[in-house]
């Protein structure tokens, strides 16, 4: 795995600590090795898990260690989302997709639209970022965020959206060293159940 994606990953695991010091560490690590507008894309689909205050403290640490501007506005047409979330969440979801969607709708139907258009067509089907990363990105912070659930569903994401098994065990580790070593054997444990049946 190149070293700018590794970047990316830590920073997306030290999101999950909520711990300010790792997270302005793995900023640090990541300027001048990852791409600005990559970290910023990171730090960006992050409030779909941590929330607005983390990701906006966040913003301001990379702004603080990269000295970079706000990059401009995309100005997209919030009409390009729908059609986009529900490509970006099939690819991800795979077969699994249909299910997904009449599980979250039983759960509450307004949720079921701000998934696909706001988490997936708004937030994670933006350009700047490829798919493949994004999801390991997104499994690494929910590894360590501790959400056995989601995490499962975004380790064969990555794996539907291109990443090797290689590249998922490389995230685990990473997250892995974000954790205690018990949240860490149970985060492999998961990881390996998935990979096994991924050969």
């Amino acid at each position: 795995m190149p070293e700018a994606r590794r970047a990316l990953l830590r920073v997306a695991a030290a999101l999950a600590t909520r711990d300010a010091a790792r997270v302005r560490a793995a900023l640090e690590s990541a300027h001048g090795v990852a791409e600005g507008n990559h970290v910023d894309e990171v730090l960006l689909q992050s409030h779909l898990f941590v929330g607005f205050p983390d990701a906006l403290n966040a913003l301001a640490v990379w702004r603080e260690v990269s000295g970079s501007q706000a990059p401009a506005a995309l100005g997209e047409d919030p009409r390009v989302w729908e059609a986009r979330g529900e490509q970006v969440c099939e690819t991800v979801y795979g077969g699994n997709y249909q299910k997904l969607r009449e599980n979250v709708r039983g759960l509450h139907p307004e949720f079921d639209g701000w998934m696909v258009n706001g988490g997936y067509g708004r937030v994670l089907g933006r350009p700047g970022l490829d798919l493949r990363t994004r999801e390991l990105c997104i499994a690494a912070l929910l590894a360590v965020w501790n959400a056995p659930r989601q995490l499962h569903s975004h380790l064969r994401g990555s794996l539907n959206a291109g990443a090797s098994v290689a590249e998922v065990d490389e995230a685990v580790e990473i997250a892995c060293a974000e954790m205690s070593a018990g949240r860490a054997d149970e985060v492999r444990a998961l990881w390996a159940g998935i990979r096994d049946r991924a050969r």
